[in-house]
Order: structure tokens, then C-alpha cells, then sequence
């Protein structure tokens, strides 16, 4: 499988990871996403070129900062129910997940970037802050084993199930990745209080994760939640290990307020770059740093410049 490639690069330097471009364009440059899906821009040439220019920029800081980058496609919710609420058919679903891949892609050859890793993003079945009607680990199997089908056809170098808010779903998604020989990271998202929002604790979470699929996660992440919030998490028992890092939110409010804000709470840049930079020193093993909701490139810059590279 791919890990065997992907795993060597993200234990040889800091990698940063930006997955924060969607409340950018929301909110920072009134650019409507239905569904908060990015892939529509794909559509359009104006579209790819917003989408082309956030790549390019991202390598850029990390020649900048001596950092590799992990660059993300537009697919986080390009998978059937989330597609189908927003109009989008599986057939036009299954064309703009490789679109979006061959984008990155591109910009990944253009840039002489070799060691860029590139990201097919895959998300939740339902909201990434509540579980809703959960699936077994054999539902979420056969669920996202058709966006996975798709993704492993292309250049990506391996997945990343983002905001995921229980763990059935990850396992499930994870098994998925081994039914086409597609490595899988798996990010959840955790509430206030550091746990999962069906109340389980992160470690627990990332074991049963681990238990139904002996092991095969690429690495585990937190993403969609402050630092503060994050702290409340980590623990140092020996799941922590399975931990590679942190992508996190600008704001320290709850997922609650955020689904009401009407207005991007960015934080302080500077402070979340510091705080990233204390769980460095805390979690030396801690190779992946990047940002998530409310957080644009003056984040990446703060994180990279505290990452000590």
C-alpha cells in the first residue's frame, strides 16, 4: 500500500495542513457554497483558478518555512447524500472528485513540489458535529467505498476522513481504504470538553478504530477545534502515539456557536501559531500542524513560524 511512501516523508519534517479555505471564501470573499461544498468551483474556470491559486499559495509558505505542505482537494463532502441535497447526481460527483484530485495534482507538477503530499479528502455521511442516525462499521463500509473507488483511481497519495464526529464511521471509512488499496488518515472532531460529540473519549474512539481494522489507519488527527478545546483531549496513555497532530479552529467557540455565527471569529493568529507551537515541544512525535475553520494563511504562517524548523 501507499504508506509505505506517504508515512516516511511525515516522520522526516513538520508538515502544515490547510483545511480552512471554505469559511475563507464564505466570509472572507462572499463567495457562496451551497452545503459548504467547494467542489461547485470546479466547475467553472474562475472556479478552478480560486481553487489553483490556494494550492499555490500554501506551497509557497512551505518553501518559505522550510515546512512540507499537504495539499487538500475540494471533495470533503462530495460524497452521494451530501451531493444529492445540493443537486449534484453520483455520476457528476464521481467526475469532480477527479477533477478536483487532477487540479492539486497539477499544481503539484508545476510547481516542482515533489514533496507535497496531496490529500483526497472525504467527509462525513451526515453533519460533521452531530452524529445523527450513526451507521454500523459495515453501513459506513459500503457507504463510502463508492467515493473511495473513485478517489484510488486517481494520483492522490492517500485519504483523509476529516471531521468525523464517531468512530463506527471511521472504522468504516478505513476499511473502505483497504478494499482499493488506499491508505487512510482519520481526523476527528471533538466538542468542548475534548470529546468526541457522541460523548466518547478521543482514545477510546481511536481504538475502536484500530481494533476493527488491525491497526491500518495511516495516523490519527483533531481537527475542527481550538487548541484549548484540544488540550482537554490529550492524555498520555499509549493511544496518543496514533495521534500525528492537530488542524484547528481559529475560535474557541463551540460547534454550537459556530453553526449560528453570523460573522468569522479569526481569533489570534499569532496566539494559535504559539499554542501550536507548545504542542510541539509537549508532543515531539507531533509531525502534521495546520488550520481549520476561521483560519487563513496568516495562521499557516504563525504555526509555521513556531514549528522551529
Amino acid at each position: 500500500m501507499k504508506e509505505r511512501e506517504v508515512l516516511p516523508q511525515l516522520e522526516e519534517r513538520i508538515y502544515l495542513h490547510y483545511v480552512g479555505s471554505d469559511t475563507d471564501l464564505i466570509f472572507n470573499k462572499g463567495i457562496n457554497l451551497p452545503g459548504f461544498a467547494s467542489y461547485p468551483l470546479l466547475e467553472t474556470s474562475d472556479g478552478r483558478d480560486i481553487l489553483r491559486n490556494y494550492s499555490k499559495q500554501f506551497l509557497q509558505i512551505g518553501r518559505d518555512e522550510n515546512c512540507g505542505i499537504i495539499l487538500d482537494s475540494a471533495t470533503w463532502v462530495a460524497n452521494r447524500d451530501r451531493g444529492a441535497k445540493i443537486g449534484y447526481s453520483p455520476e457528476k460527483l464521481a467526475e469532480l472528485n477527479m477533477a478536483s484530485i487532477e487540479l492539486i495534482a497539477e499544481v503539484r507538477r508545476n510547481t516542482g513540489d515533489s514533496s507535497a503530499l496531496l490529500c483526497a479528502q472525504m467527509g462525513p455521511r451526515g453533519d460533521g458535529y452531530s452524529p445523527g442516525d450513526r451507521m454500523s462499521i459495515e453501513q459506513a463500509t459500503t457507504y463510502h467505498s463508492e467515493q473511495m473507488k473513485i478517489l484510488s483511481q486517481t494520483e492522490a497519495d492517500f485519504v483523509g476522513g476529516f471531521t468525523i464526529c464517531y468512530a463506527e464511521e471511521a472504522a468504516g471509512i478505513v476499511r473502505a481504504g483497504q478494499q482499493y488499496d488506499m491508505p487512510v488518515a482519520i481526523s476527528f472532531t471533538i466538542e468542548t470538553d475534548g470529546r468526541l460529540p457522541t460523548g466518547q473519549p478521543l482514545g477510546e474512539a481511536i481504538q475502536l478504530v484500530d481494533d476493527a481494522n488491525h491497526g491500518r489507519a495511516l495516523y490519527f488527527l483533531i481537527n475542527c477545534a481550538h487548541p484549548d478545546h484540544i488540550n482537554n483531549a490529550l492524555t498520555n496513555e499509549s493511544w496518543i502515539k496514533r495521534l500525528r497532530g492537530v488542524v484547528v479552529n481559529a475560535s474557541r467557540c463551540s460547534h454550537a456557536e459556530l453553526d449560528e455565527a453570523l460573522e468569522l471569529d479569526d481569533g489570534d493568529p499569532d496566539e494559535l501559531g504559539s499554542q501550536l507551537g507548545e504542542l510541539k515541544r509537549k508532543y515531539p512525535h507531533f509531525t502534521i500542524f495546520g488550520g481549520c475553520c476561521g483560519t487563513d494563511f496568516r495562521h499557516m504562517r504563525a504555526i509555521a513560524t513556531n514549528m522551529d524548523t
